[in-house]
């Protein structure tokens, strides 16, 4: 059971790996770990189906797939509705937490995604990560008639449509954008005021959008050094706009590749062997993510089913780690 073996694996970085900072002192606490799945990269209903049911028995914190049904290049894959995937397994599971990680606000209409967001979090009894992003795919724009070239000045809008319909009844919003007219939208969601709102954001003006908006930062690809300056940098930024910094949280998705050996100065965080990725976790954890989350999808060899179970057999030595 290769996939079994996989999520085991990862599963054993969780032991002592974290710290938090409290009155100036770090002290020993739990980073996270979670799994995600690359939507577009091949997932089909068996393996999302497994996966729900591996992933909550082995005990990780969450779920999570990129809301995305083209690829940048060919060929494409299986892919499948984001929505609809947590519906059905917010429907099959007790505990984990389940999210989309991350959303387009550029082709989603935030209305519809605000009910189908609330309608999971209620099914779910309140177990929803909200992950949002301007999106990059030019396919998916066009295929979904949206304008790239607006993207950035509709998302503040975006999210305040959500924010409005999850937190007030009745329901009314007047932007260049979105408009609501005066209406009663339920059900709320469970948790409150709302579900966490994640932002993958890298540029300027979408970093100081995260800082008004967000609850936390998704980074991605970063050493950790240029992670840690930019997470302070975003922490100073939410002060200085009136917010408390600390409330602002950070997890980190990690696009894994495992090597027998490990690699130079010069490799991608967590690339490498199983030595260095657990350094890159704990470096995480130091830094400040209370979460981090592994997604194998991009691995070498790991973009069609056979080979990508291939290269999850291959982490089994993981569950030996503590």
């Amino acid at each position: 059971m290769p996939v079994l073996l996989f999520l085991r694996a990862l599963c054993v970085f969780v032991v002592g790996i974290a710290v938090v900072i409290a009155n100036g002192v770090r002290e020993a606490s739990v980073v996270q770990l979670s799994v995600q799945i690359e939507g577009a990269q091949g997932l089909t209903w068996p393996i999302w189906q497994r996966l729900v049911r591996d992933v909550e028995a082995l005990g990780f914190t969450g779920l999570y797939c990129c809301d995305h049904f083209a690829n940048a290049a060919p060929p494409d894959y299986d892919s499948l509705e984001v929505m609809t995937a947590m519906t059905w397994a917010a429907s099959n599971s007790q505990r984990i937490e389940l999210g989309t990680l991350v959303c387009p606000v550029s082709w989603r209409d935030p209305v519809m995604l605000a009910r189908r967001l609330s309608t999971l979090d209620f099914l779910s009894g309140g177990r929803v990560i909200v992950g949002l992003g301007l999106g990059w795919s030019k396919d998916e724009m066009e295929a979904t008639g949206a304008d790239m070239t607006k993207r950035g000045a509709m998302a503040d809008e975006f999210i305040q449509v959500l924010k409005t319909i999850w937190t007030t009844n009745p329901v009314e919003f007047r932007g260049k954008f979105y408009n609501i007219p005066k209406s009663y939208i339920n059900p709320k969601p469970v948790q409150k005021p709302h579900p966490p709102i994640y932002m993958g954001a890298f540029v300027p003006a979408a970093l100081k959008r995260l800082t008004r908006e967000a609850d936390g930062w998704n980074p991605v690809f970063l050493p950790i050094p240029v992670m840690s300056q930019m997470f302070d940098s975003i922490k100073q930024m939410a002060k200085e706009a009136g917010r408390d910094p600390s409330t602002l949280g950070m997890i980190v998705r990690a696009i894994v590749e495992l090597t027998d050996k490990p690699l130079g100065n010069e490799r991608a965080i967590f690339s490498g062997s199983f030595e260095q990725i657990t350094d890159d976790v704990r470096g995480c954890a130091k830094i400040g993510a209370s979460e981090v989350f592994f997604d194998p999808a991009f691995s070498p060899g790991g973009q069609s089913l056979d080979r990508w179970l291939s290269l999850l057999d291959r982490l089994k030595g993981m569950k030996d780690v503590s």
